[in-house]
């Protein structure tokens, strides 16, 4: 466990380990292994069980993977280039009993990705989220509905030394602490509080 993240109560220590990394050593990931993070994806809730989470994936060294990987941004792309698998994430913006708009799509989509994150830590993964991708060309490129939104894309792959990373990377490679409590929940009204 990394004594250097210390919680206030007592939680699960995948919770706790649970980082998102960036050194990854380019080795495949097998199918079964990979799909295990999707099934675990696959148990998260959501409002009327519409269960609005998409993932479009492709393998290193595949077309998919080349097509995913030109969709994001430079800085990401110096460390994608060793992930295994690389994903984007979409939500069903509609709910498929009546099409009317869901407004948590976005929120349930976040906890299938939460799923998968928790799956793949607990096998040893690095599965790192991202914001750093172009989604209007993701939305063209990867050919998704109007009915869909984009949500954010995930590098999966083996953990590598941290070391392999360049120096800018590897300062970034620390763990990362949280807001405490008192900043995030509130009794009865929202309170506006902020750290020192």
């Amino acid at each position: 466990m990394d004594t250097t993240r210390t919680p206030i109560y007592p939680i699960s220590p995948i919770l706790l380990n649970r980082r998102s990394l960036r050194a990854m050593n380019g080795k495949p990931i097998e199918a079964e292994q990979l799909f295990s993070l999707f099934e675990a994806a696959r148990w998260a809730p959501s409002s009327y069980n519409n269960q609005p989470w998409r993932f479009i994936y492709g393998k290193k060294g595949t077309k998919h993977f080349d097509t995913l990987f030109s969709l994001l941004v430079e800085a990401n792309q110096s460390w994608c280039k060793n992930a295994a698998v690389l994903v984007c994430v979409l939500s069903k913006t509609t709910f498929d009993h009546n099409r009317k708009p869901s407004i948590t799509h976005s929120f349930d989509a976040g906890s299938a990705f939460e799923n998968l994150c928790l799956e793949g830590c607990s096998q040893n993964l690095v599965v790192h989220g991202m914001q750093g991708f172009n989604y209007e060309l993701a939305k063209s490129a990867l050919q998704v509905p109007d009915d869909h939104q984009v949500e954010a894309m995930i590098a999966i792959g083996n953990p590598a030394p941290r070391e392999s990373l360049s120096p800018e990377l590897l300062e970034k490679e620390v763990p990362t602490h949280r807001r405490p409590l008192e900043e995030i929940v509130f009794e009865g009204v929202y309170q506006k509080k902020t750290s020192k």
